[in-house]
């Protein structure tokens, strides 16, 4: 049977594109779709509604060949990972995974341009999609009023919150595994473990959340230093600040004349218009969030370590020994596989190949520390 979909019947290779393609675009509409029914601003609503029928019209396609193949389609649905992303875009609004999706589309941008099969614009959609992604990502793309209250809300592709989130429980599960078996491999896994154990939760924790705590802090406090500094030459030197802005839109895009008459319009107009536009274009920061809330980003660095750090200790809550030991390593080996599977939902990796990774560094840590401690019980005992 030849492969190439065209001259003659599908081969397996093409069957296997086919349904790679068909899962890729069900999976596109099903979180579009999400993210429409969860978006408050009409504008965004009504663009990722359209990205969602054009992600259905390349899906029908494949669809189509499939069937055509005598390969059934409809039990299909979405993938885990794109369930997850939907459940978050729920919970959590369409602005916690555009990041996500923008670095797919990405990635995907180019998958058609080699597919003889894929009819005329499905090449363009696709890039276009990546394009529009990316710029609602950073905060840009759209006009007006949009992107003052998408800007900062959307600029996330740097620190992804997922990324983060299921890093910062893996710090503190890797870290009191660690130190757990360092205190088991001395003490032979007795109540010392329990106490060290809540000692390391407690120290990272609170270690995370005012590192957190300084680092957000001080960005804020950099960011109301800059915006004060820029309402300053807003008065003294409206003229140069007029000119820096023309410059920033000439480098997007504008024209010299179209660039200096929308930076004049910008200036002169309104003084709090003026300072706002100059704080996103300029400095790149949204006077509205400076950077997001201190408190907040302890808050949840301090229950993610701690939520990671529990793990390995909950086994020497009901058990000691050699029992708990086996326990411990068990309950963190589930939990490392699920941390490694969790981060591919941002990457879309092989949940298997990122589980396990993760699972042999930590059990390697693990080792590393259970054999430091039983040296260290040895020479003490």
């Amino acid at each position: 049977m030849r492969d190439n979909g065209l001259d003659g019947p599908p081969g397996a290779a093409d069957i296997a594109r086919y349904r790679t393609n068909l899962q890729g675009e069900i999976d596109g509409a099903a979180i579009y779709e999400v993210m429409a029914a969860a978006e408050k601003d009409p504008a965004l609503r009504e663009l990722y509604r359209r990205l969602a029928e054009t992600e259905t019209r390349h899906g029908g396609v494949w669809r189509e060949r499939l069937e055509a193949a005598g390969i059934a389609t409809l039990p299909l649905g979405p993938s885990w990972r794109t369930r997850i992303l939907m459940w978050i875009a729920r919970r959590f609004g369409p602005a916690a995974v555009v990041a996500s999706i923008a670095e797919k589309e990405s990635t995907d941008q180019l998958m058609y341009d080699a597919q003889p099969e894929a009819t005329s614009g499905m090449p363009a959609d696709e890039r276009s999609h990546a394009r529009l992604l990316r710029e609602l990502a950073h905060g840009r793309g759209l006009e007006g009023g949009t992107v003052a209250r998408i800007e900062g809300r959307h600029r996330m592709s740097g620190g992804n919150a997922l990324r983060a989130a299921v890093l910062g429980a893996n710090d503190g599960l890797v870290s009191n595994l660690s130190l757990s078996m360092g205190v088991a491999g001395a003490s032979g896994g007795g109540a010392a473990v329990l106490v060290a154990g809540f000692a390391g939760l407690l120290a990272g924790a609170l270690s995370m959340a005012i590192g957190e705590w300084l680092s957000v802090q001080s960005a804020r406090e950099l960011y109301a230093h800059q915006i004060a500094v820029e309402r300053e030459e807003l008065v003294q030197v409206p003229q140069e600040e007029e000119e820096e802005l023309a410059l920033i839109y000439q480098a997007k895009g504008l024209s010299a004349e179209q660039a200096r008459a929308t930076a004049h319009s910008i200036v002169a107009g309104d003084a709090g218009r003026a300072l706002d536009t100059l704080a996103r274009e300029e400095l790149g920061i949204d006077p509205d969030a400076l950077g997001g809330s201190a408190w907040v980003a302890a808050g949840t660095s301090f229950c993610l370590f701690a939520l990671g750090a529990s793990v390995p200790i909950l086994p020497f809550l009901v058990a000691s020994g050699l029992p708990a030991i086996v326990a411990s390593v068990v309950v963190s080996v589930v939990a490392l596989m699920a941390v490694g599977a969790a981060i591919t939902i941002v990457t879309g990796a092989s949940a298997f190949r990122s589980g396990a990774r993760q699972v042999a560094l930590g059990l390697a840590a693990a080792a590393i520390t259970f054999g430091l401690g039983s040296l260290v019980g040895a020479a003490v005992h």
